[in-house]
């Protein structure tokens, strides 16, 4: 059995409220970058695709994220997911 060298799938990326403003879209498509296994690696690269995307993510703590609909840590493992989104955090009321 070989041990070749995933290739990152496809993923939906969907922002919410001031996230999604400083992106500047509601939703996109994205092919991460070969070695993108994480919640966190997923972010630390898109702040590399321009200044939305820096200042959305300035905070990395303060995002929140969800993998297919199931909030998830940084730490997460995004192999196999379809959808990622992002949202600042909520509060009660």
């Amino acid at each position: 059995m070989s041990t070749a060298t995933v290739e990152p799938a496809s993923l939906r990326l969907v922002y919410f409220a001031w996230v999604r403003e400083r992106v500047g879209l509601t939703e996109e498509t994205v092919t991460p970058p070969a070695g993108t296994a994480t919640i966190a690696d997923l972010v630390r690269w898109l702040k590399t695709r321009g200044e939305g995307y820096e200042l959305a993510f300035e905070n990395e703590a303060v995002v929140r994220a969800a993998i297919d609909q199931t909030h998830a840590k940084p730490a997460a493992a995004i192999t196999g997911a379809r959808e990622i989104a992002f949202f600042p955090p909520m509060t009660g009321g």
